[in-house]
């Protein structure tokens, strides 16, 4: 067999070789945890983003569901963009980042240092939604208006990315509890 069809090895990417243990160790020291200030900034642009899918998603449910009315088939509409961010996020994690993820930088990793599965990406998406759920549901019951609603979740998002400072590599707390792990791929000068 002629080595013009075995893959070239050095044809991997720069960052995919920068990244992952080479021994199998999770403490390699290149797989270093993003600072907290770059992560939620690129938690920000990612927000940011996402208001380009919920457009589209939400024009093509208004579209096919032949909704009048904004308020109208209003449950239909949230969930389906679960749906659609389920699919957003769990395709991009198990591909390795989203476009936020790469502008600043951060890669999504297992625990062991290995690529995301898409089983592992689609726990983690159900585990981040504790970034908003808890404010949501306390703030529920009472009826609140959307302003104090919104300062109850901008106080519980500021504490959750607080408390990764007491995980001891500084992970978010659904990161470790899904098995996963933020990682810098900034190449050093």
């Amino acid at each position: 067999m002629s080595d013009e069809n075995q893959p070239d090895a050095s044809a991997q990417s720069n960052a995919d070789a920068s990244v992952g243990p080479q021994d199998g160790n999770s403490q390699d020291p290149i797989l270093r945890t993003p600072s907290l200030r770059k992560r939620m900034a690129c938690w920000l642009y990612e927000g940011m983003l996402l208001f380009g899918v919920v457009f589209i998603a939400g024009y093509l449910f208004g579209t096919l569901s032949q909704t009048k009315h904004a308020m109208n088939n209003r449950h239909g509409l949230q969930a389906f963009l679960f749906l659609v961010f389920a699919i957003y996020f769990t395709w991009l994690w198990s591909k390795g980042q989203t476009l936020a993820m790469k502008t600043w930088h951060i890669r999504i990793l297992d625990k062991d240092g290995l690529p995301v599965s898409q089983a592992r990406a689609l726990a983690r998406y159900a585990l981040s939604w504790v970034w908003f759920l808890p404010p949501m549901v306390i703030a529920w019951p009472f009826n609140l208006p959307a302003a104090e609603v919104a300062v109850l979740v901008f106080g519980w998002v500021l504490v959750w990315a607080l408390l990764s400072r007491f995980q001891s590599r500084r992970q978010y707390w659904h990161d470790v509890w899904a098995g996963t792990q933020l990682v810098d791929v900034q190449k050093k000068p």
